[in-house]
């Protein structure tokens, strides 16, 4: 338990920091998940538009840290050649 004033404000700050840095890791994961649906559904079109969409979220997830930088490529990496392997297989 938080002792000094200080130590209790802390506290309080560190579940709203909580919820909003959640929230966030909630609208990336959505993000990359509507790309997953979009590549599953087969429209190479569709997939590419809403990856375009998903990559700002991730960037800018990435630059309040929430995520890692690298995590971010990754996941922007993986998608993108996820995307373009659609031709091939088309």
């Amino acid at each position: 338990m938080a002792n000094t004033a200080q130590a209790r404000k802390r506290a309080r700050q560190a579940v709203q920091q909580n919820l909003h840095n959640s929230s966030l890791r909630s609208r990336l994961r959505t993000a990359v998940k509507s790309v997953r649906k979009a590549i599953d559904a087969g429209d190479k079109a569709a997939a590419a538009a809403v990856f375009k969409d998903a990559q700002g979220t991730i960037d800018s997830i990435a630059d309040k840290k929430i995520i890692h930088k690298n995590k971010a490529a990754r996941h922007k990496a993986r998608l993108s050649a996820a995307i373009k392997s659609m031709a091939a297989a088309a």
